[in-house]
């Protein structure tokens, strides 16, 4: 198996005002080929930093790919870098010039600034891969048969030329294997206890497959991998252990295929013809935010409504204000009474609520950082569930909250 190294560079980056997202679905792209991320580094944009990263990656990197540092200003220094770390001189490819100008033109753009012009420059020895979304052109250097290459770091011109050219590129240099996946989502029991459930069939596996362990929230996703020459043969190595591993934790799989919750959700409600609406206080939109991020989601998704203020919750959900001043706004029978408001206000077969304290100060009633209960209402029938979990902080209890509350959902539908 090829091993790549990623180097990011960018001050931004170290700082924490910029997240590295780029890493991320690079590592996610090669290992869909066959090659594997062996380290990643994050370094500034400094000559000479590049130049000892680049050398370190080469140890033990077949693939080396560098993101940032290739910008029209002054302080982006990659290109020299790596010009000097191949014994090699910045010179200026027509191709790229030209390109460039295109580009320039078809934005109106007539006269191309001395500085953007400096982006056609481009080490002499290199192997250049053309920016259709941007000014800074990828390059490719080959020593020893290892491979260099530099991108820049804006996320939307990264993975076009990731996906359209590096990655072919790199399918037909090296005749890589096949790679195929599959995701069996696990719910309601311990990984632990999920792992010495299912023992004997992953120790029967077949050689070139390999199973992974991936807790997502209360979630466990099994990521079965096959490599392979072929890719059909392993589609069908896939199906029959999953069909081999399901009568063990039948009660547990809410999906063998998507990976994500929400498209496991939008597969359910597109086959039963069902629709959702949700009402969101503590979750602030989240939940909803997720729901419509699927493609094709207006088919069963009618709407949302964030009554953050407990006034908007008696006057959009009908919420009863003795209910909130015997229980609190953050109790079980508010969030139910929210469901049944929402339902009722989107005309929906199911409708989803959630009301507590994300924080970081307790709830206007002395309820507890952490604290949230949410209701899942199926036609007339529905389920209030309570969770408490002061340890995260206000973006990722959102988030926690809203992932829980979609896999209950998915939980109830497929054991009904």
């Amino acid at each position: 198996m090829k091993n790549a190294v990623l180097i990011t560079i960018g001050d931004e980056i170290l700082s924490g005002n910029t997240v590295d997202t780029n890493s991320n679905f690079i590592a996610n792209e090669l290992k869909n080929i066959g090659i594997k991320v062996s380290q990643i580094f994050t370094i500034c944009d400094e000559i000479e930093t590049i130049k000892e990263t680049i050398q370190t990656a080469f140890r033990t990197g077949d693939v080396i790919i560098t993101t940032g540092g290739l910008g029209p200003t002054r302080d982006d220094k990659t290109k020299k870098a790596i010009a000097e770390f191949f014994n090699d001189e910045l010179a200026l490819d027509e191709a790229t010039f030209n390109h460039l100008k295109a580009y320039m033109e078809k934005r109106g753009r007539l006269e191309i600034l001395e500085r953007n012009r400096e982006q056609a420059f481009v080490p002499a020895k290199s192997r250049v891969f053309q920016n259709h979304f941007g000014t800074a052109p990828c390059t490719m250097m080959e020593e020893n048969g290892k491979l260099l290459f530099s991108l820049p770091g804006v996320p939307y011109e990264v993975k076009p030329l990731i996906k359209d050219q590096i990655i072919p590129y790199l399918q037909e240099k090296f005749s890589l294997n096949y790679i195929s996946t599959r995701i069996v989502s696990v719910v309601g029991i311990p990984e632990s206890i999920l792992a010495d459930t299912i023992e004997s069939w992953e120790l029967a596996l077949p050689e070139n497959l390999a199973l992974s362990y991936l807790p997502v929230g209360t979630r466990v996703k099994l990521r079965l991998t096959a490599t392979g020459n072929n890719e059909a043969i392993l589609q069908q190595q896939l199906e029959e252990e999953i069909h081999k591993l399901l009568p063990l934790i039948k009660d547990n799989v809410i999906a063998t295929s998507e990976d994500k919750i929400e498209k496991i959700l939008a597969e359910i409600l597109t086959e039963r013809k069902l629709t959702l609406s949700t009402a969101e206080s503590c979750t602030g939109g989240e939940l909803a935010k997720m729901i419509i991020s699927v493609p094709g989601s207006s088919a069963y998704f009618l709407g949302g409504i964030v009554p953050y203020a407990t006034e908007k919750k008696i006057d959009i959900l009908k919420v009863k204000r003795e209910t909130v001043e015997a229980y609190t706004v953050v109790s079980e029978q508010v969030a139910a009474e929210m469901a049944a408001g929402c339902q009722e206000l989107f005309g929906t077969d199911i409708s989803l609520s959630s009301t507590g304290v994300a924080g970081p100060g307790k709830g206007e009633d002395g309820n507890e950082v952490g604290t949230v209960f949410y209701t899942v209402r199926i036609h007339e029938q529905e389920v209030t569930s309570r969770l408490y979990m002061p340890h995260l902080e206000r973006q990722d209890f959102m988030h926690f909250v809203s992932q829980k509350i979609i896999q209950d959902l998915i939980g109830i539908l497929v054991n009904n």
